[in-house]
């Protein structure tokens, strides 16, 4: 018996080459919808996600990004005409985790609708750094947030890459209907 949500799970792939065409708004707002609907600690809902397409933004971004990555790169956000930025309140506990979640359903709400993603970390560096605390503060996103990920958005180019294969010994079972006891 085949179920759709779990198929998608185990198709999506993170990309690192996109097209340049531009993602319909209908699309990304879809993407980020789902974003809002990730669990979160005592249902706080403590993020904020910002959606950027201007393309001198991603620039800028791609350019402070990689100056915290430890290896040359010309773009960490690999072409992508869409980054969506998700930033967490640090004032609950759970902050990163319900942030990383929120990054999660993205990227399975992006691939069911044929856009592909890569999760880029270092959003915690560049969004400390002065000029993006005021870019911030610039767009209306007021309080103390710190960055979780920027999610790379667009059109792969080329195929999805192969799954490779699960790496055994890492799940467990334990109860009646297990191995272990």
């Amino acid at each position: 018996m085949s179920n759709a949500a779990i198929e998608n799970m185990k198709t999506r792939r993170s990309v690192r080459k996109f097209r340049s065409d531009a993602v319909p708004r209908d699309l990304l707002e879809q993407v980020v919808e789902a974003g809002t609907f990730a669990a979160s600690g005592h249902d706080r809902q403590p993020w904020a996600i910002i959606t950027v397409t201007d393309p001198d933004v991603i620039a800028r971004l791609s350019a402070d990004n990689a100056t915290f990555f430890d290896m040359p790169v010309r773009d960490p956000f690999y072409g992508a005409p869409a980054v969506i930025i998700v930033l967490t309140r640090t004032f609950t506990p759970t902050y990163l985790y319900d942030g990383s979640l929120a990054l999660g359903n993205m990227m399975l709400a992006a691939h069911s609708l044929g856009l592909a993603t890569c999760w880029i970390h270092r959003a915690r560096q560049v969004f400390a750094l002065p000029q993006w605390q005021e870019w911030l503060r610039s767009i209306g996103v007021e309080g103390e947030y710190e960055g979780i990920g920027h999610l790379a958005i667009g059109y792969a180019d080329g195929p999805l890459p192969e799954a490779r294969p699960r790496k055994a010994g890492r799940v467990f079972y334990v109860g009646p209907n297990g191995d272990n006891k």
